[in-house]
């Protein structure tokens, strides 16, 4: 059991993983293979939104059908892990993570990345043991978070004692929507994959460092 504090529910792509530059070579190399135009980061953060099919319709002008997505996907992804591997930390982010653990704070792991890609990632950079929990997506399905979120929690018996004790760091609006969902708190972050303008929609406190994000988040559990 840690001290008393916030129990931050960490994500991963976008967030503690700088990833952004693959992600948008990748996109881009499955929207070659696909027949779509390029999309530049700019106009990526402005139309990303989960459920990804419908970041999709945004860009097609309909949702895909169930075959053109799954496609999509396995074609994404397939660009996307070739290039995971060279992706380093967000900048503090093995220090934060360290400091919280050292200190007697809990932090757990919730990601949408599949599961049997996620835990050998995390271990690779060495801060496994950092977290009480590590949860990646372990179905098909690509809801958002909040199912996701209140299973996680669950699973944390005896580890939180309060959800208002619980803040979310993400980069994504649907992980303040997955925190509103179990009664926690979130604070989003503009390294990812999401505009600071897309994020201030949420209306949590939006930050540009992770060392920030820790800030407001004790703020806010305090």
């Amino acid at each position: 059991m840690g001290k008393v504090g916030a129990h931050i529910v960490w994500d991963w792509n976008g967030t503690l993983l700088h990833d952004i530059h693959a992600v948008i070579e990748a996109t881009n190399a499955s929207f070659a293979e696909l027949g779509l135009e390029p999309i530049t980061l700019e106009r990526y953060r402005e139309l990303y939104c989960v459920p990804v099919p419908r970041f999709y319709e945004r860009l097609m002008g309909r949702l895909p059908s169930d075959s053109e997505w799954q496609l999509m996907d396995a074609v994404f992804h397939k660009h996307y892990w070739a290039r995971a591997e060279t992706c380093g930390l967000a900048e503090g982010a093995a220090q934060l993570l360290a400091e919280r653990r050292a200190g007697g704070l809990t932090q757990s792991l919730l990601s949408l990345a599949p599961h049997e890609h996620l835990v050998p990632i995390v271990r690779r950079h060495g801060i496994q043991d950092h977290f009480v929990r590590i949860d990646g997506r372990t179905d098909s399905s690509h809801a958002g978070k909040a199912e996701r979120m209140a299973r996680h929690l669950a699973a944390l018996d005896g580890v939180v004692a309060a959800a208002e004790r619980v803040v979310v760091i993400g980069d994504a609006v649907d992980d303040a929507v997955a925190a509103a969902h179990v009664g926690a708190r979130a604070v989003l972050y503009t390294g990812g994959s999401h505009s600071r303008g897309s994020l201030e929609t949420a209306g949590v406190p939006v930050v540009d460092s992770l060392a920030e994000a820790v800030a407001e988040a004790e703020r806010l559990a305090a």
